[in-house]
C-alpha cells in the first residue's frame, strides 16, 4: 500500500497552538548568579556571547553552556545560570524588572549576552509533546547540524536591535522556527534514547512509517497488517516493536490520536457530533462518544458544553487563553 507521507511533529506543535514569546536581553559581566523560579511555560535561552553554568533542579551535573548554545527547560523547574560555581544568586525577577532599553544587567562588565523567552502551548501540550522530552535539552550550537539554528538566532539578534516594522511578530515566528530546529537537531544527535512516546517511534525504522501513515489518514480503517505494509515488516514485527518504542498498540495508538483530532473540532468548530465523528474516523456518533468517553471521562456533547459554558463546571481540557502581543516580556 502507497501512503503520502507525513509529519507527526508538525501535526502536534500544530494541534498545541504554539507561540512564543521573547524577554529581554540579558548582559552579564564579572561574578555573577542568577536564580531563577520555576517557569509556567517552556523557557528557552540562547547564548549569544560567552558563556554561563547553568542548574537545573532535579537534573544532578550543572549544564556549562558557550557561546552559540541553547536551552530548552521543558518542565516548571527553579534553575540558576551563573558565570561558575559557588557563587551566591540573586533572584532574576527584579534584575529583568529593572532592565531599561531592553536590557537587563547583572554583574560588572559585558563578558557574556543572553537572550531567550517562552513558548506558550495549549491545554494538551503536557501530555501530547512536554512528557516525552527530557526536563532540559541542551543543543550545542557549534556543530554542523546546529546551522540553521545559528542562522534563526542571528535573525532575531537583527530584528531586536534594528526594531524594524513588525519585528516583534517577526521575532516570534522566528522563534518558532528555532523551536523545530532545536527537536529536529535532538532527535537527529541524541536519538530515540532522548525521548519517549510517539516522539521516540519517529527515530525507529520500524515504527517511524506506520505512524506517519496513520497521521496521513487518521480517518482510514487501518488494520495492524496494512501498518505492517508500510512499514515492509509482518503484522507480529510492528506490534511488538510499536509497543516497545511507543509505548501503546497501534491501534491504541490511532484510538488516542483520533480523539485529539476530534477534541481539537469540538473546540474550535461548529460541526455536529455526527460529522466529526466521520472526518476522524468512526462510523457513527456512537462510536465517536463510545470512544471519547472511555478516553477522556465524558462524552463529545458534555465536553463541548463544558468549554463554551464559564460557570458550567471545570472543563475536560480546558483551552489557554492566546497571548496579547506587547513586545518583549521583562522575564519569561
Amino acid at each position: 500500500m502507497s501512503v503520502q507521507a507525513t509529519d507527526p511533529l508538525e501535526d502536534v506543535l500544530a494541534l498545541v497552538g504554539t507561540t512564543s514569546r521573547l524577554s529581554v536581553r540579558l548582559v552579564a559581566g564579572g561574578e555573577w548568579a542568577l536564580s531563577y523560579e520555576p517557569p509556567s511555560a517552556v523557557k528557552f535561552v540562547a547564548v549569544r556571547r560567552g558563556g554561563c553554568l547553568l542548574s537545573v533542579d532535579g537534573v544532578l551535573e550543572p549544564i556549562e553552556l558557550a557561546e552559540g548554545d541553547c536551552f530548552l527547560l521543558t518542565r516548571p523547574r527553579a534553575f540558576t545560570m551563573a558565570s561558575g560555581s559557588g557563587l551566591r544568586p540573586v533572584p532574576a525577577g527584579p534584575v529583568f524588572a529593572s532592565a531599561t532599553d531592553g536590557v537587563a544587567r547583572v554583574g560588572t562588565g559585558e563578558d557574556a549576552v543572553f537572550i531567550g523567552g517562552r513558548f506558550d502551548f495549549g491545554e494538551r501540550a503536557r501530555e501530547l509533546l512536554l512528557d516525552v522530552l527530557p526536563p532540559v535539552i541542551h543543543v550545542p550550537g557549534r556543530t554542523t547540524e546546529a546551522a540553521t539554528v545559528r542562522w534563526a538566532l542571528e535573525q532575531i539578534d537583527a530584528e531586536l536591535r534594528d526594531q524594524s516594522l513588525a519585528s516583534t511578530l517577526v521575532t516570534e515566528h522566528l522563534a518558532l522556527v528555532m523551536l523545530i530546529h532545536l527537536l529536529r537537531l535532538h532527535l537527529a544527535v541524541a536519538g530515540a534514547s532522548a525521548v519517549s512516546g510517539w516522539m521516540a517511534g519517529l527515530t525507529d525504522p520500524i515504527v517511524a512509517p506506520a505512524l506517519q501513515a496513520m497521521h496521513a489518514r487518521p480517518a482510514h480503517t487501518w488494520t495492524v497488517a496494512e501498518l505492517a505494509e508500510t512499514a515492509a515488516v509482518s503484522r507480529s514485527t510492528l506490534a511488538a516493536r510499536f509497543k516497545q518504542t511507543v509505548g501503546q498498540s497501534p491501534l491504541d495508538y490511532l484510538t488516542g490520536w483520533r480523539i485529539e483530532l476530534a477534541t481539537d473540532r469540538l473546540r474550535r468548530g461548529d460541526d455536529t457530533v455526527a460529522t466529526i465523528a466521520r472526518k476522524v474516523g468512526y462510523s457513527s456518533e456512537s462510536a465517536l462518544s463510545n470512544a471519547f468517553k472511555r478516553v477522556t471521562g465524558a462524552s463529545p456533547r458534555e465536553y463541548r458544553r463544558r468549554i463554551r459554558t464559564p460557570r458550567g463546571g471545570q472543563s475536560v481540557h480546558r483551552a489557554g487563553p492566546a497571548l496579547a502581543r506587547k513586545g518583549p516580556i521583562a522575564e519569561s
